[in-house]
């Protein structure tokens, strides 16, 4: 393979150049995953880079690479990772790993007493999430901020959400406390079972997709029974 050298930065004004192509590709991985993230504009993607709360990863020549953005929830309490996308062409250079790890300095810079959460549905990310710190939770865990649920309708997975009453979902929940004790016990054998387990628990994880979603296909064809 190629190498490639990458600049990854906190993103500021000039790059709002990239924010089609960023919110595009951010649509086109959800739909071949088959999940749902919250559909964003180009504009909200610029408001990002204004503000400072987001960092791009460009080629040396400029060709844009990857994004990802920061929103915080619940008065600043809560922090989420968001829109981690990587351009299809640079998925083979470890740059998502990459780009995570500049997003979780720049979000502890900038709320560095707010627990980090994520949603995710994909196997590597929970690992470097997991490498980073976040160990998985439950729900009830994240922010009840409602704003931020209001961004899961976009998902096509979002009658499922609402069907476990916010409890369960496809996705599973990661969470950097920086609170947390740092020698708790507990906490420091399931960080470690997850990682070393990652392979056992995306096969877990795909299982409980197929499982939800045939639950859901089941409700569907015994609504259309009695209609």
């Amino acid at each position: 393979m190629e190498e490639i050298s990458f600049k990854i930065i906190v993103a500021d004004p000039s790059h709002k150049i990239y924010s089609t192509q960023i919110t595009e590709e951010m649509e086109n991985s959800a739909k071949a995953r088959g999940t749902g993230i919250a559909k964003r504009s180009p504009a909200y993607i610029e408001t990002k880079m204004e503000e400072g709360k987001a960092v791009i990863a460009l080629t040396s020549d400029g060709t844009w690479a990857g994004f990802c953005y920061i929103e915080a929830w619940g008065h600043g309490k809560y922090v989420a990772n968001s829109g981690l996308i990587v351009s299809p062409e640079f998925r083979k250079y470890g740059l998502a790993r990459k780009i995570k790890a500049e997003i979780f300095k720049l979000s502890r810079k900038k709320y560095p007493d707010s627990k980090i959460f994520g949603l995710t549905t994909g196997a590597a990310v929970m690992k470097i999430n997991s490498e980073l710190g976040y160990i998985p939770v439950s729900y009830a865990d994240l922010t009840d901020d409602q704003e931020f649920w209001k961004g899961c309708q976009s998902c096509i997975n979002y009658e499922i959400l609402m069907a476990k009453n916010r409890q369960n979902c496809l996705c599973t929940a990661m969470l950097y406390d920086p609170n947390a004790k740092k020698k708790e016990i507990e906490e420091m054998a399931l960080r470690e079972n997850f990682k070393k387990e990652i392979k056992l628990f995306d096969r877990w994880v795909r299982l409980k997709k197929y499982v939800m979603l045939k639950l859901a296909k089941s409700k569907d064809s015994a609504k259309s029974f009695f209609l």
